[in-house]
């Protein structure tokens, strides 16, 4: 796929994922984010509101990354942190599954918790008259099989979420490229992927678009607009 400098930019959230971060290194993240017209700062909630002060009338929305790291909080944790950061400027919301309940094979009370949710985020964009809001439920596909991940994408579809995160590129050496295309087999054309992680170059960056990505959440954002010398995607 030959995407376009501006075109896969537009796949891109560039990702702030350290509570730690000061509000010099929130600033930073906003002012690369309008120069190389990403489609969204990934930031956890308490980063939400100064990220959307920064970006308001750009056209980068704040998407704001809930239950990290992984989303073992009770569910009126993440609804109540969800609606917050909705409160506070969000567009979009990235919501962490509950990864031991997941991997224990709980599945009904990760459906539980993702209907919450999406009924929650739902509502309260309704009833605020806003435009709808991007929900993205990440999952932790390396610990699961196969046959896991398969209905992991069939609960996560059922609840109305318009992308299934997973991990990609860990410093490692596990890539996630498998579990990108799995997941772009599994779930329909309705739910897109996104790929997340330690996604450093513009190879890679192609690369993942060409398994089914259609968001790549990366905090090495700049660095892959400014690589040089790679024109086509190479085979992964």
């Amino acid at each position: 796929m030959g995407l376009r400098p501006e075109e896969l930019a537009k796949t891109i959230d560039h990702t702030l994922a350290s509570g730690k971060a000061s509000p010099a290194d929130v600033e930073r993240l906003c002012v690369q984010a309008q120069e190389h017209h990403f489609a969204s700062v990934s930031v956890p909630p308490e980063h939400v509101t100064l990220a959307a002060e920064h970006l308001r009338g750009a056209d980068v929305k704040v998407s704001a990354v809930i239950g990290l790291p992984n989303g073992a909080e009770s569910i009126r944790e993440k609804v109540e942190a969800a609606i917050g950061s909705l409160e506070d400027g969000a567009g979009e919301l990235e919501l962490v599954t509950n990864a031991p309940a997941l991997a224990g094979g709980d599945f009904r009370l990760v459906r539980d918790e993702l209907v919450a949710l999406e009924r929650a985020v739902r509502m309260r964009s309704v009833n605020a008259g806003r435009g709808a809001v991007l929900l993205k439920i990440a999952i932790d596909a390396a610990a699961l099989s196969d046959k896991a991940k398969r209905l992991a994408c069939r609960i996560v579809e059922s609840a109305g979420a318009d992308f299934v995160a997973v991990a990609a590129c860990a410093d490692d050496g596990f890539d996630g490229f498998h579990d990108v295309e799995l997941l772009r087999e599994y779930l329909s054309e309705r739910v897109g992927v996104k790929a997340v992680g330690e996604i450093k170059t513009l190879e890679q960056a192609y690369a993942l678009v060409n398994a089914g990505a259609g968001r790549i959440g990366t905090p090495a954002a700049v660095g892959i607009m400014q690589a040089k010398g790679v024109h086509e995607p190479s085979a992964h």
